[in-house]
């Protein structure tokens, strides 16, 4: 038996559920409607059939072509609450699509997120919000998708595209809590107060890190990597987050301060493979135009 090398600490390394990665929304109904054995049976009858690309196939399939013979930068697993039988589908699927996936955990209906260390992974994504705020919880990057998402446009296939939220993404939810608390007047005149003062970080800015050193590290003449941070704040609020983002020495390509218009039809226009928000109302106006996924982190999502 072939040995896989231990992970390496630059790596970096995505966990996601089989639901993430491929669209397996008609197994599912069968699952909820009958039990995991019929939903097994059928993922065994379907074996040979490989399953659809699922809202997070861009991001992975980019993510992995960062790897060249000489260097394997990005480690996807796949960590799912299948049974280890359908688990077989799940890598005949990625087999078929060429995609370099190698290692899984299926645990049968068990949270899979208590992996997540020993994996040391970066970003979870998974539909189950349980497991994605078990994963947040343990200081995992971690997002639930929305299968029924649009699928990320086949406009930049040398370019990797995320867009981040800010507050509670990115950054604390520090100045969300005035917000909430006190209203915009407060909130715009605290953030005026504290622009020179760098904004705690929030769950997403370890993944926002190693994305920047995947960046470095690349080919320059292969792939690439395209950030956004796209939020509802607006001047004059809008120069705290710039100058946290300098105070952590990070580059993202572009920036919307939307003063609180809808994000999705921005989105749409910059064609992330993914976008990564905590609050439920601009994930559900993002997912019809892009890939997106909830942050059940921060004060907009109590447990």
């Amino acid at each position: 038996m072939r040995r896989m090398p231990p992970l390496p600490a630059d790596r970096l390394v995505i966990a996601l559920s089989s639901r993430a990665l491929f669209d397996f929304e008609d197994e599912n109904r069968v699952f909820e409607a009958h039990d995991d054995r019929a939903y097994m049976q059928l993922q065994l009858q379907r074996l040979e059939q490989p399953a659809r690309p699922g809202v997070a196939f861009s991001l992975v399939r980019k993510l992995l072509a960062f790897n060249q013979p000489e260097a394997t930068r990005v480690e996807v697993v796949i960590l799912s609450r299948n049974d280890p039988v359908s688990g077989l589908r799940v890598f005949r699927s990625c087999q078929h699509y060429g995609l370099p996936i190698e290692r899984g955990v299926f645990t049968r209906g068990e949270s899979p997120w208590r992996y997540l260390r020993p994996l040391a992974a970066r970003l979870f994504l998974s539909a189950n919000e349980a497991d994605v705020r078990s994963a947040l919880d343990a200081g995992v990057p971690a997002a639930r998708v929305l299968p029924h998402s649009a699928r990320a446009s086949d406009a930049h296939p040398r370019e990797l595209r995320i867009a981040f939220d800010g507050d509670a993404v990115l950054f604390s939810d520090e100045a969300e809590r005035v917000y909430q608390r006190d209203g915009l007047d407060a909130f715009q005149a605290h953030e005026r107060s504290q622009a020179a003062t760098p904004l705690p970080p929030g769950p997403f800015k370890p993944l926002l890190d190693a994305l920047q050193q995947l960046q470095q590290a690349a080919d320059p003449a292969g792939m690439r990597i395209r950030t956004a941070l796209v939020t509802a704040r607006s001047a004059p609020a809008h120069e705290r987050a710039i100058r946290t983002l300098m105070d952590w020495h990070i580059e993202v390509d572009e920036a919307m301060f939307l003063g609180g218009l809808p994000k999705g039809e921005f989105l749409r226009e910059f064609e992330p493979d993914f976008f990564f928000d905590d609050q439920t109302r601009h994930v559900d106006s993002a997912a019809p135009h892009v890939p997106a996924g909830h942050v059940a982190a921060g004060v907009s999502n109590p447990a």
